[in-house]
Parts: C-alpha cells; structure tokens; sequence
C-alpha cells in the first residue's frame, strides 16, 4: 500500500522565467484543450500527444517533458468531464496559475532547494522549508509529481 502526501512548499525568489513557462504551459494546455473539444468527444492521451506534440516544441518551444504532460493532464480532464453524466461537453479553460511535473524528468528537490525545467533550462530556486516538512527530505520518500501554483503572497 501506498501513502500519498502533499507537502507545501514556498519558492523563495521565483523569477520571470517561472512565471513566463507557467503562462507557455498555460497555453499549451489551452490549445490540447481546443483540439479535444473541437472532436466533441474526449481523445487517448497518446493520440492528443500527436496531434499537439510539435505545435508545443515548436510554436510554444515548451520542453519534451512538459510537452508530453500537457497532453496527458487535459485528456484526463475531458475523460472526467465526459463521465460525469451531467455535464455537458464544454470547453475547458486553464490559467496560467499552475502546472505540473514529473520528478527528475521536470524537477529534483532536496531540503533547501528545487530545481525546474524552465523555457530558458533548468534552473535552480531557493525553498522557504518549514519544520514540518524536514522528514520528507530524509531519504524515506519517493518523490512522483509536483505541482507548481501561483499566489500573490
């Protein structure tokens, strides 16, 4: 069995180059979203990744493992939308307050610093590390995916 935590972490001194690849990943997201919503019907993560794979590289010159995400998280979008018998197809929107990462594909993190793939490579951020987080940098827990967001504080 596995455990799943979600442990909070501040970036200390994000920069523009963070901000402008949310917004790349953004509309990267916007556009996957365009395509599946356009077919009427949601597609295979797979066969998204097709059809918007060179537009994201190219066009939005997102990198490869951001470029393969985008296609997974927006068909899974759609497949949830699609199951809930109630909602009727519509387009989805997403802003550029998020995205999400693949450990050591996207980001590495240790206790006092994480480093991202940005639009402009790698870069490395200081973390704001609370007390409570400390244990989860002890070499116990395996790291999957993490999620970027955006707040004004």
């Amino acid at each position: 069995m596995f455990l799943t935590k979600t442990v909070i972490l501040k970036i200390a001194n994000p920069d523009n180059d963070l901000v402008e690849t949310m917004q790349k990943y953004s509309d990267g997201m916007n556009y996957a979203s365009e395509i599946v919503f356009d077919k009427g019907k949601p597609i295979p993560a797979m066969k998204l990744q097709q059809e918007v794979y060179s537009y994201l590289r190219e066009t939005l010159k997102l990198k490869s493992q951001m470029s393969c995400n985008i296609p997974g998280q927006v068909a899974e979008c759609y497949k949830t939308l699609h199951k809930q018998k109630k909602a009727k197809w519509q387009k989805v929107r997403f802003s550029p307050s998020s995205m999400t990462f693949s450990y050591k594909r996207d980001f590495v993190i240790d206790e006092n610093m994480v480093k991202i793939t940005t639009i402009n490579g790698r870069k490395a951020y200081s973390i704001l590390n609370y007390d409570y987080a400390k244990q989860y940098f002890d070499g116990s827990w395996k790291y999957q995916a993490s999620k970027v967001v955006k707040h004004k504080d």
